[in-house]
Formats: structure tokens, sequence, C-alpha cells
């Protein structure tokens, strides 16, 4: 046998076992393939700068490759009902209880760096507009309950997130949506506005949410 050569002996399941040993075998080969997958996830996740594939498949391809896309009023389209339970066990977050704001909504995972880089970015931006009428709103996706609150308990982040692990909410949002961070700007009609489909800097999240927040309502 060639060095660093592993036979496939070692993985064959030996049809002479019981079927309870053959059985554990096929439980220990998945339970490293999993390992191994996982491993080959979070080396993925951690080498992004801008945004990171939560998982594979939820990748996509934008408009042209766009990572910035904005909505032309004429052409904007309501959302679905967005809604999910807190991150802390607060009560249900419903995006229809800012009726009439306009609403940033970030998807953000305490295990992406970008997120971690754009929190201070987000908070000062809240902080400086809701004034104007605007809240913002974020979705935890795809994270460990307990260290997403750690993480936003330790930030001090003052506007609440939806602890959504399996991303059911993110369909109800109408645009595409496959990396975190994502962040979302919606009118007062809680129409899709601007998207970020990477991590955004505080200058430019404050100049997008002031033009939208200074724009004139539709008829109704």
């Amino acid at each position: 046998m060639a060095p660093g050569h592993i036979s496939e002996d070692r993985y064959r399941i030996d049809e002479r076992m019981p079927d309870c040993a053959r059985g554990r075998r096929r439980r220990a080969q998945a339970l490293v393939g999993a390992m191994l997958i996982g491993a080959t996830v979070l080396t993925a996740c951690g080498t992004g700068t801008d945004a990171v594939s939560a998982v594979r498949a939820n990748q996509f391809v934008s408009p042209d490759g766009q990572t910035v896309i904005d909505y032309a009023p004429a052409m904007r389209r309501a959302i679905g009902a967005v809604e999910g339970e807190d991150l802390f066990d607060r009560g249900a977050v419903r995006l229809a209880d800012y009726r009439g704001d306009v609403v940033v909504v970030n998807v953000w995972a305490s295990w992406c760096p970008p997120c971690r880089t754009e929190f201070q970015a987000l908070e000062n931006v809240y902080r400086d507009t809701r004034a104007r009428g605007v809240q913002f709103v974020g979705i935890n996706f795809r994270d460990s309950r307990s260290t997403a609150q750690d993480f936003t308990t330790d930030r001090k982040v003052p506007y609440r997130s939806i602890f959504d692990y399996g991303g059911a909410t993110l369909a109800a949002l109408g645009v595409p949506v496959g990396v975190v961070p994502t962040t979302l700007i919606l009118d007062r009609q809680h129409r899709p506005a601007k998207l970020f489909l990477r991590a955004i800097t505080e200058a430019e999240l404050r100049a997008a949410v002031v033009t939208v927040a200074e724009e004139k309502a539709a008829p109704q």
C-alpha cells in the first residue's frame, strides 16, 4: 500500500457483521461525514469580507450580479407578513406593528464577521433617524439563540430581532436573500426601496434611509 493511502476496505461494511453492528458502523461514518461538511461550511463563512454564504443551498445570482439594488417607487410591491418570535422571548415581532414607518430590516448572525463589523453603523443610524419615523428590526438567521442573545446584550443593540434559525420569515420579504448580512430598507408602505446584499457603511446606510424617509407618501 502506498504511503498515505487509505484502503477502501477500511470503510467497507463487513456483510458478516450482525445487523446492529453494521448499523452502528453506518451511523459512525455518517457522523464523521457531517462533521467534515460542517467544518467546510464554517471555514467558508470565516473568509468573507463583505458578506458570507449562510448555507450553500441559499446562494443565488442577483440581477446582473448587483450587491446594491434600488427599487423605483413605481415598481415597488408590498411584502408579505413578516413576523416571528423575539430573540429574547418577549412576544412576537411584527413589521405590521410599525405601520407608517420606514423599516430597516437587517439579516444577521453572530458567527458572521461582516455582521459584527457593521453593527455599530446600524445602531448609529438607528439613533440618528428614529425621530424621522424610522424603525429597525433584525432577523437572526442560522444562529445559536444563546450566543445571539449574548451578542446583542454585549453590544447593547437598541432594537429587536426575530429569532429565525430556519429562515421562515425571509421569503415574505420578497427580495433575494442568500447571504448575511443583508439589509433591506422598506418605505412607509412597507415596500422594498433599497437592498444591500453585503455589509454596509454608516454613511451609505444613513443616506439611503434619509432618502426613503423623506419620500412623499404615495396616494392610497
